[in-house]
């Protein structure tokens, strides 16, 4: 979301996950070296999701690297998506199979790659962006994987705000419109049809989309620059429909949030609030329900996947140290359950959902020498 204040850490852990810097240099990037491709696994083809019960799933090592290395960006069924550690986020596609690359984009000069990158089998979406200078530009690609080539997307409304929400082929995003309002749009990556879910007049504007096996869930904030700025949660079914509001715990201070079969997970966190980093997240089950509080977690890292919504935990114990861990959960259970706990001094980078699997990628800041590894669960 614009305008937010992130913390020293939070920066740190989005550096190592590859999510590239905007703070440029002129020292001309070093050539990465070809990706490393995960060892495949059957393919499977995607389907919507399947009730599988409340068993913790089993997590799966996908891919060790140095810090400095390639990182998962996520892993579709056929493909792999990595990006490198150099300036601009060189991001690599690659068969699951043969291990043949596919795509190797390379951010036009001035311009870094942002996470994440749609994708489905036969097309990939990427996002550019340049927020230093007095010309701040995002560019959006689509690859067709089958031939490797590249073309802007046609028809497709220009996005304004560097925030995608993706959930397969899917993606919802911000998009300014010719009367200068605010709207978020809906678009399907195989054939680029796309609406408009809902738009605010400046300069108020739609933010922090994360989408769902069914719903689109985002933020509205209103006269965000006065002491009247309001920010609010809303979802609307991807089949069509009005967004509605989520009722807040507190008016006007709700965050982010996802939404699946009618319930919703969010978080809420003043403007004003120095530590932005954690919010308090709520749960209605429905919208006229009430809200039961769910504790303290990683603002920005709520997530639906399959039939499950999940976010990351973070504790710092009396020593200072800090320890993660992920919990999930899903409509009719009376509370959440801890799918993963990082061992202390090990950092997580914000979960991606693919094929109904979560990745998240773990930060050994404390091992020598230091590495990151990414896991994965089918959820």
């Amino acid at each position: 979301m614009r305008r937010r204040t992130v913390a020293a850490g939070t920066l740190l852990v989005l550096a190592l996950a590859g999510c590239s810097s905007t703070t440029l240099t002129t020292t001309p990037t070093p050539t990465p070296k070809p990706a490393p491709t995960p060892t495949p696994k059957p393919s499977v083809t995607p389907t919507r999701p399947t009730d599988s019960g409340t068993a913790i799933p089993v997590w799966a090592n996908v891919l060790r690297q140095p810090v400095d290395g390639q990182h998962l960006v996520t892993q579709q069924h056929k493909y792999v998506v990595t990006r490198g550690s150099d300036e601009a986020g060189t991001t690599t596609i690659a068969d699951r199979t043969s291990r043949k690359v596919v795509v190797r984009h390379v951010p036009t000069t001035g311009f870094v790659a942002q996470s994440p990158v749609v994708i489905d089998d036969h097309w990939a979406l990427i996002e550019d962006i340049r927020s230093d200078g007095p010309d701040p530009e995002i560019k959006v690609v689509r690859y067709d994987l089958t031939t490797g080539k590249a073309a802007t997307p046609v028809g497709l409304p220009p996005v304004s705000e560097p925030e995608i929400g993706a959930y397969n082929g899917t993606f919802a995003y911000s998009s300014t419109d010719a009367k200068n309002r605010s709207c978020l749009i809906v678009a399907e990556l195989a054939t680029l049809k796309s609406r408009a879910v809902t738009c605010v007049a400046a300069p108020g504007y739609v933010a922090d989309p994360v989408v769902s096996a069914d719903t689109v869930t985002f933020s509205e904030i209103i006269a965000p620059e006065t002491a009247r700025r309001c920010k609010r949660i809303l979802s609307a079914p991807l089949t069509g429909g009005t967004a509605k509001p989520v009722p807040a715990a507190t008016n006007c201070i709700q965050w982010s949030g996802a939404t699946i079969a009618g319930a919703t997970v969010w978080s809420e966190v003043a403007a004003a609030d120095p530590d932005q980093y954690q919010s308090k997240a709520y749960v209605r089950e429905s919208g006229d329900s009430p809200a039961r509080p769910l504790g303290t977690v990683v603002t920005d890292t709520i997530l639906a996947c399959g039939n499950w919504i999940l976010w990351e935990v973070r504790t710092v114990s009396p020593a200072g140290e800090e320890t993660y861990q992920i919990n999930r959960w899903r409509p009719g259970l009376a509370s959440p359950q801890r799918m993963y706990a990082a061992r202390p001094g090990v950092a997580l980078t914000p979960m991606t959902c693919q094929d109904n699997t979560v990745y998240v990628e773990a930060a050994h800041l404390a091992s020598t020498p230091t590495y990151t590894e990414t896991i994965s669960a089918a959820v």
